[in-house]
């Protein structure tokens, strides 16, 4: 009997971000543009899961087709002790897979813990969902997944 190779191929987008974390040090496989989740998402290539707050999801909106599994729980953003055990429920650990939260910041967390637990391909949307705080402390003004365009829907 001779062994069967199963050869991999690693979307470009995804090549790229690994290059790029490899050389700024990141603790995770890698960040990328919302626009580029999008295309990975659509290709088939990735699983994205909304690391938010079950409430952020419902109230300010989601992005079609994602898993949930929220890094941290209540207004007092009171870190999930069981995150990467439920994030493992849905995703494979080898599986690429990429971590959405409001801003960017919560799914870089979420990912390095990821990371740290096993899981081989893990990677940040940059900016978010509604993106970074402009000078009147707003939201989804300057980037962010519903700045870029993308599909999204509110419940």
């Amino acid at each position: 009997m001779s062994a069967v190779l199963e050869e991999v191929v690693v979307h470009p987008i995804l090549q790229q971000a690994r290059q790029q974390a490899a050389s700024q040090g990141l603790p995770f496989a890698g960040s990328v543009s919302p626009q580029e989740a999008w295309q990975l998402a659509q290709a088939g290539a990735v699983r994205i899961v909304d690391v938010r707050t079950a409430e952020e999801r419902k109230f300010v909106g989601h992005v079609p087709g994602t898993l949930h599994v929220a890094w941290a729980t209540g207004t007092a953003l009171t870190r999930n002790p069981r995150f990467v055990r439920e994030l493992e429920a849905k995703v494979p650990r080898h599986a690429p897979v990429l971590l959405l939260c409001r801003s960017g910041k919560r799914s870089a967390l979420a990912a390095e813990a990821a990371a740290k637990a096993g899981f081989s391909q893990v990677f940040n949307i940059r900016e978010g969902f509604e993106g970074e705080l402009n000078d009147a402390q707003q939201r989804g003004t300057a980037d962010g997944w519903r700045y870029r365009g993308l599909p999204w829907q509110q419940d």
